[in-house]
């Protein structure tokens, strides 16, 4: 059988990762051990995921014509992922600040640059099954992926409002805790919620019909887990797999990912998250 192939639509960022004790309170500074330029962005990192994962995948993304969308680019390609659809624009690569505490909690701030010079005429779906995508690029893009692909799950972060119509033809969305309570859940026929070391409930019409927690880990970094989790759950669908053992899937991968610093540091293969789940 030939395997699924899976297209990334979504955002490609440059992480600034200053790491500290505790996280800034508003009009509060604090002073950081460390920073780290590392690749990041929500669809990149759910493409290297898709790839450590062992799936076929494709990233449809923008980035600048600077050093910045070279050294992603770069990065993308030499993980496996075919980056043949990127388009490059003018405007500067996307950047994200984002502060890390002793706990592996972060604060996260996203400045898109080429990420919202994406345009749903610079799409390129062709012969790809299922597409994943999220909300930091345009929500035209999010629109079109929706009305085009054979089947799209949406992660909705960060939360910007779509129309019903757009919600309704996803075969899946996946949010956190603070991003499903502006959703008409009763209304949504396939809903994931994530609720970070508490694992995760799928819904359907607003009623929860499943839930899987974690393995217990000591998490160094919770960056890009929500990512992984996106990454891991989009294969399974990809796969047939039955939606119960998608879920428990997805719930290992996500908790592995927060392993090592960094949104792309820790990203588990298909391997890696079958012996944890066997062991747990």
């Amino acid at each position: 059988m030939t395997p699924p192939r899976i297209g990334v639509v979504g955002s490609a960022n440059v992480d600034l990762v200053a790491r500290c004790e505790v996280l800034p309170a508003p009009g509060e500074t604090v002073m950081a051990s460390s920073l780290t330029r590392l690749p990041g962005g929500k669809g990149a990192n759910q493409a290297a995921a898709l790839a450590a994962l062992g799936a076929e995948v494709a990233f449809v993304g923008c980035l600048g014509t600077d050093e910045s969308g070279d050294w992603l680019l770069a990065g993308l390609a030499a993980r496996g992922v075919d980056v043949d659809r990127v388009v490059r624009h003018e405007t500067a690569t996307g950047t994200a600040l984002i502060a890390v505490d002793g706990s592996g909690e972060n604060l996260i701030v996203v400045a898109p640059g080429a990420n919202d010079a994406l345009t749903p005429d610079a799409l390129d779906l062709a012969g790809l099954d299922l597409v994943l995508c999220q909300l930091e690029v345009p929500v035209a893009v999010v629109e079109a992926v929706v009305a085009r692909a054979p089947a799209t799950v949406l992660n909705r972060a960060p939360a910007r409002a779509l129309p019903p119509e757009t919600l309704a033809g996803c075969r899946a969305i996946v949010a956190n805790e603070h991003e499903a309570r502006s959703l008409a859940l009763a209304e949504l026929a396939h809903v994931v919620v994530t609720h970070g070391a508490e694992g995760a409930t799928r819904l359907e019409r607003g009623v929860e019909v499943a839930r899987a927690e974690p393995p217990r880990v000591t998490p160094v970094d919770t960056v890009g887990a929500g990512d992984v989790f996106c990454a891991a759950y989009a294969l399974a669908l990809a796969q047939g797999r039955d939606l119960d053992e998608a879920l428990r899937f997805a719930v290992a991968a996500g908790a592995l990912a927060t392993l090592a610093p960094g949104a792309q540091g820790s990203l588990p293969t298909r391997e890696e998250v079958e012996a944890c789940l066997a062991a747990s």
